[in-house]
């Protein structure tokens, strides 16, 4: 019989085996989740894949990226993926590309930090002076890993009220000889929107022409990646912009993909530090490799390279507009409700962020605790700095929100809306109710001592007036 040995943080290796059914359930019931995977508007992370796919993640359930004699080698599909992104994002060639599979987007913005950092101590020579990486308050919190785990000065630009992210004359300025790149945002965490690289990239040529400041710029695009080629085709941010230097995108979120997957791309061979790359020949063959971890699953490689087969551009084109325009449909919704404020209408990302006005009687966390009393997980956060008194809720639009599933969403919604603000017309009235009979009575005594006291006053006062 399985028992579970004290508490779940004073938890021990039991000392007896457990049969396999009996361990399985006891795993189902810890980990059956209250909120279903597709009622989950809180993450970017695909949900949901053709059976076809999970059948191809279960193959290759035990085989790894870096195993060197199977009989096609997973580096070589790996190859491929990074190939046809670096063609999306418009390479200078893609197939001499430089790129890889990560274990997510964290891990490849780690990458791609070191890349910069390692080409900035190679230009200074050694320096002894502390490097610094300029972004802004919007950016992931891998970003502030990074500079914590390899000591480089984070200088965040803080973003303006009703803004799209960083801003491009600040961002520049605040760079110098020891900046060793810019991060720029394709799709914000707390909003969805894009940050203006071309603008930003523009504003570092400008710098660069004035004082010599020359710094590269990395596209976190762990969302807008596998948006933006497909909805936005004439946004410049890409390779295209030659002071791009990596790309990153996660393979989980828009890319389709189960977890955990991340993608990172180099626009050419000159902006990848040698020192980056390590081969190794134990696994049964020689193998390059330039992650930060060694063993990995494969199967989520797999399962992209079948997902490109299988959609395409086109269809991942369908994929990306429908999201797109079921967010925009929620957005419109949202917007019919007076107490509310729209803050993002999937302009960019398939996201709506909303708060509450002032006078609504009512917060956007009492919104999103209605909803998640209907199944729906949707979460509440503050802003940004500049930004942070304002906090708001934010639905995310994967592909398996289906249509009958989106129109639930909207009429709980309604639902919520119309309770709280009931409950607020109600918490009004009694707040200007009028007073009970016993309080009145009381008051009226009061006021009527009142005038006693202030009569025999006046009259002591005459009694002693000249």
């Amino acid at each position: 019989m399985f028992e579970l040995q004290g508490n779940p943080t004073g938890w021990r290796l039991p000392q007896e085996s457990t049969a396999a059914g009996a361990a399985y359930q006891a795993v189902q019931d810890e980990l059956r989740p209250d909120v279903r995977p597709q009622l989950n508007l809180a993450t970017f992370i695909t949900t949901g894949m053709e059976p076809e796919a999970e059948r191809l993640m279960t193959d290759f359930l035990y085989n790894n990226t870096v195993d060197g004699l199977q009989p096609l080698h997973t580096a070589d599909l790996a190859q491929r993926c990074v190939a046809a992104l670096a063609d999306l994002w418009h390479a200078p060639d893609p197939d001499s590309a430089v790129g890889t599979s990560t274990g997510g987007s964290s891990e490849a913005c780690m990458l791609a930090g070191l890349a910069m950092l390692m080409l900035w101590r190679s230009r200074t020579r050694g320096s002894r002076e502390r490097p610094n990486l300029v972004m802004s308050t919007a950016v992931h919190v891998c970003w502030a890993k990074f500079c914590a785990y390899w000591d480089v000065e984070a200088r965040q630009i803080p973003v303006a009220e009703g803004g799209s992210g960083i801003d491009p004359h600040a961002a520049a300025e605040a760079c110098d000889s020891n900046t060793i790149g810019v991060v720029t945002v394709l799709g914000s965490t707390y909003d969805g929107f894009y940050e203006p690289v071309q603008q930003v990239c523009a504003a570092l040529d400008r710098r660069c022409a004035r004082d010599g400041v020359d710094v590269p710029v990395h596209v976190d695009a762990a969302s807008g990646g596998m948006v933006a080629p497909f909805l936005d085709p004439a946004l410049v941010w890409d390779f295209r912009l030659p002071r791009v230097s990596s790309i990153n995108t996660s393979g989980h979120k828009y890319g389709l993909v189960a977890p955990g997957l991340g993608w990172l791309v180099w626009r050419d061979p000159s902006v990848v530090p040698a020192e980056l790359g390590f081969s190794t020949d134990y696994t049964g063959g020689r193998m390059s490799t330039q992650t930060l971890s060694f063993t990995r699953p494969v199967a989520p490689v797999i399962a992209q390279y079948y997902q490109f087969l299988r959609l395409g551009a086109e269809g991942y084109r369908a994929v990306m507009r429908r999201c797109r325009d079921l967010a925009q449909s929620l957005a419109a919704h949202l917007g019919q409700f007076p107490e509310l404020r729209v803050v993002s209408s999937a302009d960019h990302l398939p996201v709506v962020a909303f708060t509450t006005h002032d006078d609504a009687g009512f917060s956007v966390t009492d919104v999103a605790d209605r909803l998640r009393q209907r199944g729906w997980l949707v979460p509440t956060y503050a802003l940004p700095a500049n930004q942070a008194n304002v906090t708001v809720a934010r639905i995310v639009c994967r592909n398996d929100l289906s249509d009958v599933l989106a129109r639930r969403l909207a009429d709980d919604i309604a639902t919520a809306i119309t309770a709280l603000r009931a409950g607020a017309r109600s918490q009004r009235r009694r707040d200007v109710a009028p007073l009970s009979s016993e309080v009145a009575l009381t008051i009226a005594a009061g006021n009527t001592l009142e005038r006693r006291a202030s009569t025999e006053l006046d009259t002591t006062v005459a009694a002693f007036a000249p």
